[in-house]
C-alpha cells in the first residue's frame, strides 16, 4: 500500500551535515507514523528516529546516540519525511532506511510494515 524511496545519502567528512529524504506513495501517508533506522556493516539494524502521524501531536523519539544531532520532520503535502543530520561522525556510517508504521509511534522494527531500499551514508574521519 505504501512505497518508500530514500535519497540524500553520500560521503562526507566528520562534522559535516546531511539531510536524508524519504518520498512516500499512497493517499494515506499522513496516517502513518514514520521512522528512520540504520544498519552498519556487521551490525543489526537499529532505531534512529521516529515521529507520529499528522493526526497526532508531533511527538518525536530519538536514539541516545543521535539525540541532539539528528532531527526528524515530515511534510505531508509533499508525502516526504526528512532526517536532518548534523555533526556527523564515523560511527554514523550505515545504510539508512525509512519505514512506515500503523502504530502511534514506535522504536522497534516489528512495528513497521513498509520499508524503503535504503541510502548509504559514509562519514570519514
Amino acid at each position: 500500500q505504501v512505497q518508500l524511496v530514500e535519497s540524500g545519502g553520500g560521503l562526507v567528512q566528520a562534522g559535516d551535515s546531511l539531510r536524508l529524504s524519504c518520498a512516500a506513495s499512497g493517499r494515506t501517508f499522513s496516517s502513518y507514523s514514520m521512522g528512520w533506522f540504520r544498519q552498519a556493516p556487521g551490525k543489526e539494524r537499529e532505531f534512529v528516529a521516529a515521529t507520529t502521524s499528522s493526526w497526532m501531536a508531533g511527538t518525536t523519539y530519538y536514539a541516545d546516540s543521535v539525540k541532539g544531532r539528528f532531527t526528524i520532520s515530515r511534510d505531508n503535502a509533499k508525502n516526504t519525511v526528512y532526517l536532518q543530520m548534523t555533526s556527523l561522525q564515523p560511527e554514523d556510517t550505515a545504510v539508512y532506511y525509512c519505514a512506515a508504521s500503523r502504530t502511534y509511534i514506535s522504536t522497534i522494527i516489528r512495528d513497521y510494515e513498509y520499508w524503503g531500499q535504503g541510502t548509504q551514508v559514509t562519514v570519514s574521519s
